[in-house]
């Protein structure tokens, strides 16, 4: 006979914990490059109906919101659930030096691509060296 001896606070503190700290970076992953003149940031949102997700701009903050609603039937009893469900949130500080008004979204295979042109004044331009023809005088 084995006898084991459970502590019901502490396993209570388990559950409270992994509730209180669910890191919705942890549901909705990014990524983040540059090409060329444009950064994109591609976050990871498997499953998500499409009407539902919502990108906003305010403030130089871009964030994202997404709803996922996993259901199971009745008769169906749960053995492991570790898929997140429910709403999800994400924001993201945009530098002074992107365009806020130049966003495009796009979501294709549960990711959602999201692309931010750099503002025109922030892009490096080349500046033209004027230049004169020195002249010398003679002394005589």
């Amino acid at each position: 006979m084995m006898v084991m001896r459970i502590d019901p606070y502490r396993e209570f503190d388990r559950m409270f914990q992994s509730l209180v700290q669910r890191d919705t970076r942890a549901a909705m992953p990014v990524d983040a490059f540059r090409v060329n003149d444009t950064y994109v940031v591609q976050f990871d949102l498997p499953g998500i109906d499409p009407q539902g997700l919502e990108v906003t701009v305010e403030r130089n903050v871009l964030t994202v919101r997404a709803n996922r609603e996993i259901k199971h039937d009745d008769h169906e009893q749960m053995v492991v659930a570790e898929r997140f469900s429910g709403s999800l949130e994400r924001s993201l500080y945009l530098g002074s030096d992107l365009d806020p008004q130049g966003v495009v979204a796009d979501y294709a295979d549960g990711v959602l691509t999201v692309s931010i042109p750099v503002h025109e004044a922030a892009k490096p331009r080349r500046i033209a060296v004027n230049h004169q023809q020195a002249t010398t005088a003679i002394a005589g």
